[in-house]
């Protein structure tokens, strides 16, 4: 098949149905994009992860004299023996606990106070009213039941909490960003397709006389269909390339502006971007290809 003759028939079509392949485009475009995105939030949050996991922490809190409401510490606050007893107990579930400090009830309050220095509970609570814990870094953050089934309801120990909880809410939100992004794509995607469908069809109706001629004069299946095709899937290519810009773009964005505000977040990079594209190219014109064959077979007869 001469290549000119492909080209030339792709662009009659692309100029007769060139409002519908504008909508194809943008379609397309707008669903790749957000299946990048959601493949992107998927990194970050393998990678946030991998980073924070690595330094969260399993805090052991002692009873201290302002808990004494509290039915774990009915008998008062914790004894120095007590706390040497949990220090003992840790080091015997070497190598699961990395290591352990110990954090008094002064330090503890220095680290409140500096942390929240406007907050107006300083005034009226004193050192005495935090408690001291032992912070234990575990070799696996996974395995904290492990460490509260060992030490909650000891002698004098009020608590056992695990900061994963904390980071879990914020892991959460991200999954739901992605789930979103994911329905959203869903949509768009059938958008997408109705949108190839009616085209292919259109341009198909439109040039029914030349299929026509081509049949009489012996051409291929293939020959006939190609055109339509190509069509399909160089509109899908454009709405590819839109939706890599937006994602490069997004990337800018995000490390230009949003990383200056929100330290706590270790964003993945470009290379990240760079990986997912190719995927998005592919599938676009697959997706092209494969609803513009299957219409012709069906509109052409063929």
């Amino acid at each position: 098949m001469r290549a000119q003759f492909v080209l030339s028939e792709i662009g009659v079509g692309l100029r007769r149905n060139l409002t519908m392949t504008i909508a194809v485009v943008v379609s397309v475009a707008l669903s790749l994009a957000l299946a990048g995105a959601s493949l992107l939030v998927r990194d970050q949050v393998n990678s946030m992860k991998d980073y924070w996991y690595d330094k969260v922490e399993v805090s052991i809190y002692f009873c201290a004299k302002a808990d004494h409401n509290s039915p774990q510490c009915a008998a008062g606050a914790a004894t120095d023996d007590q706390i040497k007893q949990v220090k003992a107990d840790l080091d015997k579930l070497t190598p699961l606990v990395q290591s352990s400090t110990f954090e008094s009830p002064q330090e503890a309050y220095q680290h409140f106070k500096q942390s929240n220095p406007d907050n107006p509970l300083l005034a009226a609570v004193g050192a005495d009213a935090l408690p001291a814990s032992w912070r234990v870094k575990l070799s696996d953050p996974t395995k904290y039941d492990v460490i509260q089934s060992a030490f909650a309801g000891k002698p004098g120990v009020k608590s056992v909490e695990d900061q994963r909880k904390i980071l879990e809410n914020l892991f959460g939100l991200l999954r739901g960003l992605q789930t979103a992004a994911f329905v959203i794509m869903a949509l768009m995607l059938c958008v997408a397709l109705l949108l190839i469908v009616n085209t292919v069809r259109v341009s198909a109706f439109s040039r029914r006389r030349e299929t026509g001629i081509m049949r009489l004069v012996g051409a291929s299946n293939f020959y006939v269909q190609m055109p339509f095709i190509a069509e399909a899937a160089f509109a899908a290519l454009l709405g590819a390339g839109l939706a890599s810009l937006l994602l490069v773009g997004g990337h800018f964005f995000i490390h230009g502006w949003l990383a200056k505000k929100v330290l706590f977040i270790n964003f993945i990079g470009l290379s990240s971007v760079l990986a997912v594209i190719p995927l998005l190219v592919v599938v676009g014109m697959a997706m092209a290809g494969i609803a513009a064959f299957f219409t012709l077979r069906k509109y052409l007869k063929v």
